[in-house]
Formats: structure tokens, sequence, C-alpha cells
């Protein structure tokens, strides 16, 4: 029988929680240690479709990237949608795992993921937390081929970007927030860098430094990793069903 601690202990083994950064709140979050599970549901974020999807295939775990405790709570009622969610959670006894800036820098995470979906190997990490990857393409691409590479392999509906050198063959990534970091991708020799959340300035720096610049978005970036997570989870505990998320989607919408 596998229980909510074992699954957390094997997610400290992949993503160890010392590798996350100090503003962090990752961890087992919610739900009662011994626990057994037999179905887990993986999504980007515990929002109220994923608990409901939880609740709907009988699921005794959600594992999360983003934190469902991030700030602290004063209450915990349904007078409030994010204290209902936690109400919600526990009366149901679900637990919850959370994997955030961990994930993002551990071997294998969020951002091998990401780098190894544009078409490069991950040589080294971006920044000196050891977040974000850059490597080399193994043939330079054209930057309209490359953006449309994007487009496709992470299922974003659009991209936004300053245009820098007119092919990609160094590449930095950073799932989700990552724009502070372009300097560094300049510093280490990349022409171009995939991240999101970026501002007006931002891009306007980009275009100073001659970088080119894209924001795939922050969902579209970042939950790559959730099915390669439940892959990896399924061969660690045959005996649990692993679901991804299908109700669960960004809360941005295209025009």
């Amino acid at each position: 029988m596998t229980k909510v601690i074992d699954i957390f202990r094997e997610l400290c083994e992949i993503a160890p929680l010392e590798l996350q950064m100090s503003f962090d709140n990752a961890g087992f979050q919610v739900g009662h240690a011994d626990g057994e599970v037999r179905r887990a549901l993986l999504a980007l974020d515990v929002s109220d479709a994923a608990v409901e999807e939880a609740l709907t295939i009988g699921a005794e775990l959600i594992i999360s990237h983003h934190p469902l405790l991030f700030s602290p709570l004063k209450a915990v009622t349904d007078a409030d949608p994010a204290q209902n969610r936690v109400l919600r959670l526990l009366e149901n006894r679900i637990a919850v795992i959370s994997m955030h800036t961990n994930l993002d820098i551990a071997e294998g995470g969020v951002n091998d993921v990401l780098i190894r979906l544009l078409g490069a190997e991950p040589e080294m990490p971006l920044d000196p937390d050891g977040c974000g990857r850059i490597g080399n393409l193994p043939v330079p691409v054209p930057l309209p081929e490359f953006l449309a590479l994007c487009r496709d392999r992470l299922h974003v509906p659009a991209l936004r970007y300053t245009p820098g050198a007119k092919s990609v063959c160094r590449l930095a990534v950073m799932g989700g927030a990552g724009a502070e970091s372009m300097e560094e991708a300049v510093k280490h020799g990349c022409d171009t860098y995939v991240t999101a959340d970026v501002k007006y300035h931002q891009f306007q720096r980009a275009a100073e430094l001659g970088l080119t610049l894209i924001d795939a978005d922050h969902f579209y970036t970042e939950n790559p990793v959730i099915p390669v997570l439940a892959q990896e989870l399924g061969q660690r505990f045959p005996d649990v069903l692993f679901y991804i998320s299908q109700q669960h989607t960004d809360c941005v919408r295209f025009a």
C-alpha cells in the first residue's frame, strides 16, 4: 500500500526541497501523511478545476508545481475562494504536495524538460541559483522556424517576442517568469531566450542587447514537466494511477 508520505519522499529524491529558493514554500502542504494513495492527479496549480477533477476521479492526492499555500492564511472558511479550496481538500481527505522552484532547479525538472522540448540538450544552468538552462541547437534554426516550433511543441496559442539574431543557435530557457535573467543569457553567449511574463521595458532591453526574447506564457513553459513527472512516478509506484489534469488549463486567454 502506497501512502502519501511515500510519494512525498520520492518527490524529494527527484527534486530535493533543499534546492528551493528562499521565498518559496514547496513541500507537503495538506493532508495525512499515512493516507493511502491509489489515484493521484498532477496539475500545474491546485485550482478549483483541479480539485473538482480530483473528486471526480477519486484521487487521494494532488501533486502540483505551484504551491497551494504560498502566503499565510489567516482563516480557513468558505467565505474566500482560496480558503474554501483548502477546506474542500481537507473535508474530502485529498492531500496536496507541491514541488516548485526545487523542481525548476532539479536535474530533469522544469527547465531540462523545456530546453529539450525546444531542441537543445541542457549544458549548464542559466542563473547563479541553478535555475534556467542553456544549450546549443544541433544546427542553427531560422527564427521564423523556431517560433513555429515553440508554438507547436509548447501548444501555446501565441507568442510575444522581440527579434535579435536571424537564427537560433545558442538557446537559454527559464520556465515561468524569468526575464530578469536575460543579462545572464547574453553573458553566456546566447542569441535567444525563451521565458514568460516579460514586461515592455524588458523587451526594450533585449532589443538593445541584440537578444531574441520570446515570451511563451507562464503556463505553457512550465506545464510540459507534468506528463514527464507523471511518467516517472508511475514507474516508481506501479500500484498508483497517476492522472494528468485535463481540466486545469491556462487562466490566460488569447483572443
